[in-house]
């Protein structure tokens, strides 16, 4: 909408516990979209929202017997924090849905006044029969999704479709005063609000994840688009859903995967690598193995990387990295296929570990102008050295091995496991990770 300039909005979580792998995974690619535009030569502005007040929230603290909107702020805090730790950089605004309520209100009364909405008991709806292209986004007909609708006879709604835009307040539950009497917003509202009062009637790009697209970003376009008369988002991406073994994760099945807990065994840029190596749209089957193996990959890097540092000197001359730049940059442009860019990327680094001098330092340089769009290179010479140490200790304990000094090899791998480092050998090569 405007020349250099990006306005993108991504939805966040709604904060009723710890940060699972699915809300990792869209951070990280949406971190990584980011720094690509910005690369690029794009002005961007990311707007992510926290969704701080909502029916699981509120039931969740009724069970924990806190309040909600405080419970809300501490998981949103801890979310922060893990998404710090996986080198997300924070969006430019973090808007909380308790704290743009005038803004939710005044859409919802435009909504109101032009027609689109109605008011039932203190509720507020939107009607979705009067947006005939409702759907759009999804590509559901109205028709069909009433087919499975249940209504009951009171059900304070005139269609089944409808969808809440203001909750009258429930004794007990949080509220504020509205025109319609006390209450609380709809999910939905909430991100159009925002991310208009943020950015303007038209979003160049609205993201989330694949489970968002209905109804919630479909809702999302109804009530934008009856607002204001024009196109709500010129671009939308969706991030695919994490399985676990093919299938969904949820907590009644016991397969989700909190990341403070995945942080404590492996490198969070490990985690970054996994989810980048991937492309965005697909779902992803997570895997602790599939973790060993990204781990694996990162040594690979990192050690590629350490070698360069020893071995670089004079001037930077790099003759294949103009071309590696451009293969990446290109597979980042088509529908930013980070699988294609990774498998680019890897393949620089098998053809650059053993270069040296006015090379090594031109490679050095290209592996760190990557990672401002990757960000998976070590940090600070404390995490170097420490990598470079275990290098040393898994290369004596591999020639150990080879003398078949098993003793003696297991004797290092138990001396390491008392001081908190696990090591496993695998035949794509032995890894390390903290206990």
């Amino acid at each position: 909408m405007h020349e250099g300039r990006v306005g993108m909005y991504v939805c966040g979580p709604t904060t009723y516990d710890y940060a699972h792998v699915g809300h990792a995974r869209v951070a990280i690619m949406f971190d990584a979209f980011r720094r690509f535009l910005e690369y690029v030569g794009y002005d961007v502005l990311l707007i992510s929202n926290i969704t701080d007040i909502d029916d699981k929230i509120i039931n969740k603290a009724s069970e924990r017997g806190e309040e909600p909107v405080a419970m809300a702020h501490r998981f949103a805090k801890a979310y922060l924090e893990d998404m710090d730790r996986l080198r997300v950089r924070r969006a430019n605004i973090i808007p909380k849905a308790t704290r743009h309520i005038p803004e939710i209100i005044s859409m919802v009364k435009t909504l109101v006044d032009k027609g689109y909405a109605y008011v039932s008991d203190g509720d507020v709806y939107f009607s979705v029969e009067k947006f005939p292209e409702y759907g759009k986004l999804s590509h559901r007909r109205p028709e069909d999704m009433m087919a499975g609708a249940r209504i009951d006879v009171s059900d304070k709604k005139r269609n089944p479709l409808d969808f809440a835009l203001w909750k009258a307040a429930k004794e007990g539950e949080p509220s504020w005063p509205s025109p319609w009497g006390p209450g609380r917003p709809g999910w939905h509202i909430e991100c159009s609000a925002m991310s208009m009062h943020y950015i303007g009637d038209t979003l160049d790009i609205h993201g989330g994840g694949s489970d968002l697209i209905f109804p919630h970003h479909e809702n999302e376009i109804a009530q934008s688009e009856a607002a204001t008369g024009k196109l709500f988002v010129n671009y939308w991406m969706h991030v695919g859903m994490v399985q676990f073994e093919k299938e969904k994760m949820s907590k009644s099945l016991g397969n989700v995967f909190l990341v403070r807990d995945l942080l404590k065994k492996y490198r969070p840029e490990a985690i970054r690598l996994m989810f980048l190596n991937a492309h965005y749209r697909k779902p992803f089957d997570f895997s602790e193995k599939n973790l060993g193996d990204s781990m694996v990959l990162l040594e690979r890097i990192w050690s590629t990387y350490h070698s360069l540092k020893s071995n670089a000197s004079g001037e930077p001359r790099c003759e294949m990295c103009g071309d590696y730049e451009q293969r990446i940059l290109s597979a980042l442009a088509d529908d930013f296929n980070t699988r294609e860019a990774m498998k680019d990327y890897l393949e620089f680094i098998s053809a650059a570990r053993d270069m040296k001098g006015e090379e090594a330092m031109g490679a050095l340089q290209f592996m760190e102008k990557m990672d401002e769009i990757f960000d998976i290179l070590p940090r600070g010479c404390e995490e170097s050295a420490e990598e470079k140490l275990m290098q040393i200790i898994l290369d004596i304990r591999t020639a150990l091995r080879k003398q078949k000094n098993y003793q003696l090899a297991d004797m290092i791998r138990d001396e390491l496991l008392k001081i908190g480092i696990k090591i496993e050998d695998a035949r794509e090569g032995t890894r390390w990770y903290r206990v």
